[in-house]
């Protein structure tokens, strides 16, 4: 045989392999499989599941009693850290009495993960319905534990949504193939996440489960967002995700050829006991979780109460394909844009924006009342998915010029962030991160240091990691991917071209996650929507969104916060050539209009530091007259270390145009 039939014969083979499916008789033995496997056994001999005594699920019942049909009562809590967002999902897993709703896109298996599953399965136990629905293409690295928790209780469920080739895990070559036949399907991605017990407490936002949103890996951490919302509208959220669990596209895991197979061939595995890389820290978190003090202090007292709330949704309708328009949570954001009258105030990882978003900012630019656009987002050195990047880089030109933008990029070792580096486990005096030390010694009288709750085990031995499953294409590497998780252009690319650039300075790396927008200093958005072309097109996407003036504020502050001089750096045009500056200007115009061939080697803009002085008391904005007396420029890309990466940004400026509506 030549090696063109043995190539053929070779792909012939994997797409038979990768398409085989299990036949219905056999995904219904798997199944029944699975159900007898299901211990019954409950351990709570007590009233309401044994459901452990919370101030934070408090709230909930506090909110329904205040409220009446017309006049609806909510209490919030912005979640700005790491680890409070932990402490919140564990508490509140703990207080629920009847049932428990998980969605999500990315489960990993790391230690927040572990947790968390920890606890879902322990709530099983004490008599608690628990439904897990996670995307497949971010669900959990291993065929066993998959089919471990299919059989692991009769209160336990768990589905993944819209499988691809009918398996749980793809390899590369399976993707490839998937990529061929059914590229539209590969990319419609559950990018909803939600946690609701009972109906009355909800948690939305942008955290998945994984070490990265929790301040708990020593190398790269997200600037993150979620809001704890109880009241009414839980009840909403709770059909939403009934919509999901019930669509066609959940499929229950035994019934995946992979996990069924797995089950057909060697039964239901035992699903081995947790093992963390930092146990003690693990331990220190399930110990808060018991502390009502710390629960108080940390997720109770700084609940804001509020009136109506709004959770926008949407379903999997938007993934048929007769489907002309179900973007709701797109349409409902740019509603809200259109009609701002002030300002905008927005965050996302990705200023990637789709054709509708930009003559959506190019219309409002126009109006003679505009409202003030600020946007703050990642910087090369901060983020890890530099294709999103390098598209963003290529257009700043039209934000900036065309669209009013005031850009701020966020540094990859901010100095007043919300980020416990003590939990992470990385060794403080090697950083050589100036400023947050500080911040994490800074914290308010009263409020727990990161040893008691989350950083306990800071000294603590880091375990070598099991090896990783390296056929698939979510197997674990130096730097973690959690960004590039949500791309599907960019998750199976070559390892090297997912890493974050490399930097001048070592340390524990954050990156910007938060999904959020304030209007007018009076409606408050967070959410899941990046505001890119995937969250308009491809992606379910969700939302709350609170229209109170409290609540605003206290989320504008926290944005405000990310975007100050110590944690971001100001975009603004470059100082102009000496001469033929309309020239270059007409130039570059030309070359960034080319979907291809963006050759021209200067950009309209660059990066510039704020320089404090007598007469430079505040940061201004880069329209404002005296901005370059008071700030300096640091390069296109400042903190990278310039080589091979800054090449590669910038043909994807020149080349990437058409990644556009998949980024």
């Amino acid at each position: 045989m030549n090696p063109v039939s043995r190539g053929l014969a070779a792909l012939l083979a994997l797409s038979l392999s990768a398409c085989a499916s299990l036949s219905p008789a056999q995904r219904d033995r798997a199944s029944a499989i699975a159900a007898a496997a299901r211990s019954a056994q409950i351990d709570c001999h007590g009233e309401n599941a044994c459901a452990q005594p919370s101030p934070l699920y408090d709230l909930g019942v506090k909110a329904l009693a205040e409220s009446a049909p017309e006049r609806p009562r909510h209490y919030t809590v912005i979640l700005d850290r790491g680890p409070d967002a932990l402490l919140a999902r564990i508490n509140l897993i703990r207080s629920a009495r009847h049932t428990l709703d998980l969605q999500t896109y990315i489960f990993e298996e790391d230690d927040a993960a572990r947790l968390v599953l920890d606890e879902l399965l322990a709530a099983a136990r004490r008599g608690v319905r628990v439904r897990l629905l996670i995307d497949q293409l971010a669900a959990m690295r291993h065929i066993d534990t998959l089919a471990a928790l299919a059989g692991a209780h009769v209160n336990f469920e768990i589905k993944l949504y819209n499988p691809v080739l009918h398996r749980a895990r793809i390899t590369y070559p399976q993707y490839a193939l998937a990529a061929a036949c059914c590229w539209r399907r590969l990319n419609q991605r559950m990018h909803t996440k939600l946690l609701l017990a009972d109906s009355q407490v909800g948690i939305s936002g942008g955290r998945n489960y994984q070490d990265d949103y929790y301040d708990w890996d020593d190398e790269y951490n997200f600037r993150d967002r979620d809001v704890i919302v109880a009241g009414p509208v839980a009840q909403v959220m709770g059909t939403d995700f009934q919509v999901f669990w019930s669509d066609r596209r959940s499929v229950p895991v035994e019934r995946l050829a992979d996990v069924g197979q797995r089950i057909i061939d060697d039964g239901v595995p035992m699903l081995p006991p947790s093992k963390f890389e930092r146990p003690q820290r693990a331990q220190a978190m399930r110990e808060a979780a018991a502390d009502d003090a710390q629960v108080r202090e940390r997720l109770v007292d700084p609940a804001i109460a509020v009136g109506a709330v709004r959770y926008i949704s949407d379903t999997p309708d938007k993934h048929r394909e007769d489907a002309e328009s179900n973007a709701l949570a797109s349409d409902s954001l740019r509603n809200l844009i259109a009609n701002s009258r002030d300002e905008v105030l927005l965050q996302t990882p990705y200023l990637v924006l789709s054709k509708s978003a930009q003559q959506l900012f190019r219309t409002l630019h126009a109006r003679p009342d505009r409202p003030r656009v600020i946007v703050s987002t990642n910087s090369l050195a901060a983020t890890d998915a530099f294709i999103a990047y390098a598209l963003s880089y290529k257009y700043k030109r039209r934000y900036l010029r065309e669209f009013g933008f005031n850009i701020y990029e966020y540094k990859p070792f901010p100095a007043d962030a919300p980020i416990d580096i003590a939990a992470t486990g990385a060794q403080l005096p090697a950083l050589g991160l100036p400023g947050l030390a500080e911040t994490v010694a800074d914290e308010p009288e009263g409020r727990a240091e990161p040893s008691e709750v989350s950083g306990a085990g800071l000294a603590e031995s880091r375990p070598r990691r099991n090896d990783p499953d390296r056929s698939s294409v979510l197997y674990r590497q130096r730097y973690r991917q959690p960004l590039t998780q949500e791309y599907a252009a960019m998750r199976y690319a070559r390892r090297r071209t997912n890493e974050p650039v490399p930097l001048k300075r070592a340390g524990v790396r954050i990156g910007m996650h938060a999904k959020s927008m304030v209007i007018d200093q009076r409606i408050g958005v967070i959410g899941t929507h990046n505001f890119d072309p995937r969250g308009d097109h491809y992606n379910t996407e969700s939302a709350v969104v609170i229209d109170d003036p409290a609540f605003a504020q206290a989320l504008a502050a926290s944005i405000r916060r990310d975007i100050a001089p110590e944690n971001s750096w100001v975009i603004a045009r470059r100082d102009k050539p000496p001469i033929f500056s309309g020239l270059e200007y007409s130039i570059a115009k030309i070359s960034e209009h080319l979907p291809i061939f963006d050759l021209w080697p200067v950009r309209y803009a660059t990066s510039y530091e704020f320089v404090p002085g007598p007469d430079c008391p505040n940061p201004l904005l880069r329209t404002d007259p005296g901005f370059r007396a008071c700030y300096k420029p640091v390069g296109d890309f400042p903190e990278v270390n310039l080589g091979v990466k800054s090449l590669t940004t910038r043909m994807f400026t020149a080349f990437g145009a058409g990644l556009a509506p998949i980024l």
